[in-house]
């Protein structure tokens, strides 16, 4: 297999090391000539870099090349593959996105309600402006975006780059929901093969096989509502905030027993009870800070200071993995199935053809080959026409700078529904992007 050339973007993230564990994991599956990292935080990318710099010196000797930069034209030049994956305005601003919804009794929540709305007004920019930048410098590179709130970036970048073929979408909840049918089966994760419709973090499971064609939908259902469910995936298996989503998952199941939901339906589904549960003063991505965040940057510092990783137990998670696997796909005509994002066009037959929808696809060399869905029950066709149209709402707000558009967006969302409170939730929100959004 011919070697390719990766550019990791936003390699200043958390989930970096991750990433780099992923792919010296896969890399006789996506073997790489080289590797550059690019951020614009030139102090975080470092000390991942530094540290990135001696696991692959230690564990990927067969890399040719390994770089850092904050250069656009040095990271972008003559790359097969670019990996995004950022946060505009940091997890500072992500607590804002959590904080200022659950100080009005409303969901806080990084891609959903208004603070995926807040955070998704701060990502459009960047990613418009990523994306043209990597086509100035490598016109025909994949572009594998993994930035949140996905839909909503989706939906802008479909409108900006409508007929972009090499630029995918993709989110690794449903893999990290798929590890935990694994172990309930007793399987490998890459052994299921899954039938899924809905839109990012908002759809469901239909059918889960494994490659024999057996159907082990029913005895997950079973399992799960006598047994449980938790995450099994290394990178959340241990935090409290996920072993509740997936203990929620469970009552979903229970109340709505047709398809396995995805863990993010909880926050539309039972937004009162998910609101009564979290602290204002203490939001997901304060614990992130205290938690993830603090983690990574220490495993750095001491593999830095050591110069070898020695006995630190380094591991891959399902975010890279996930991402690695789809890009050698692509790369390598494998035609593996993942579940990713794309413009409807029939897939769902019953909802607009415009939607981006998350389905399961065929990834090859010549592009997605999604598979058909065919028509939904109207239970779930009003979901999800609900929210996709909040979604176009906050995507038209962005392009026409539409104060009115944003309210609208939020008296949709399940999250909020009265418009007061959508009123109020937004200037507060206004007040705290000033910068990053589009003056309205």
């Amino acid at each position: 297999m011919d070697k390719k050339r990766l550019v990791i973007v936003g390699s200043g993230s958390t989930y970096t090391i991750g990433m780099i564990m992923s792919l010296i994991e896969e890399k006789n599956n996506f073997p790489l000539k080289s590797i550059t990292f690019y951020d614009i935080d030139e102090r975080r990318q470092e000390k991942n870099a530094k540290a990135a710099e001696i696991i692959l010196r230690e564990h990927y000797p067969e890399l040719e090349e390994f770089k850092y930069t904050t250069n656009k034209e040095e990271a972008y030049t003559n790359i097969d593959f670019a990996f995004i994956q950022i946060r505009t305005g940091g997890l500072p601003m992500r607590v804002n996105d959590e904080r200022i919804p659950l100080m009005n009794n409303v969901v806080g929540q990084e891609t959903c309600g208004p603070g995926g709305m807040a955070y998704g007004l701060r990502s459009i920019k960047d990613m418009i402006e990523i994306v043209c930048d990597i086509r100035r410098y490598s016109k025909d590179a994949w572009i594998l975006n993994y930035t949140n709130p996905a839909a909503i970036v989706a939906e802008a970048l479909k409108r900006e780059f409508p007929e972009d073929k090499r630029l995918l979408n993709i989110c690794d909840m449903p893999a990290a929901i798929m590890i935990s049918y694994a172990g309930i089966l007793g399987k490998e994760v890459w052994d299921l093969v899954p039938e899924y419709f809905g839109l990012n973090h908002f759809g469901w499971f239909t059918k889960i096989y494994d490659k024999e064609g057996n159907d082990h939908t029913e005895e997950l259902k079973r399992k799960i509502i006598e047994e449980g469910f938790t995450p099994q995936d290394s990178e959340i298996s241990e935090d409290q905030s996920w072993i509740k989503t997936f203990e929620q998952a469970r009552k979903m199941l229970i109340d709505y027993p047709d398809y396995l939901p995805n863990t993010y339906l909880q926050y539309y589904l039972y937004p009162k009870a998910i609101v009564k549960k979290e602290d204002a003063n203490n939001v997901r991505a304060m614990q992130v800070i205290n938690g993830r965040e603090k983690r990574v940057m220490d495993l750095c510092d001491k593999i830095i200071e050591a110069d070898s990783t020695g006995d630190i137990h380094l591991k891959s998670d399902i975010h890279g993995v996930y991402m690695v696997r789809a890009a050698a796909s692509l790369a390598y005509n494998n035609g593996d199935i993942y579940i990713v994002m794309v413009k409807n066009n029939g897939i769902i037959s019953n909802i607009p053809e415009e939607a981006m929808v998350e389905v399961p696809a065929m990834l090859t060399k010549n592009g997605i080959k999604p598979f058909a869905v065919g028509k939904i029950p109207t239970f779930y066709k009003g979901l999800i026409e609900n929210q996709l149209a909040y979604e176009m709402l906050v995507v038209d707000a962005y392009f026409e700078k539409d104060y009115k558009k944003l309210v609208q967006a939020l008296a949709l969302n399940r999250t909020v529904i009265d418009t007061e409170v959508a009123k109020t939730i937004l200037n507060e929100l206004i007040e705290a992007n000033k910068g990053y959004w589009p003056e309205l």
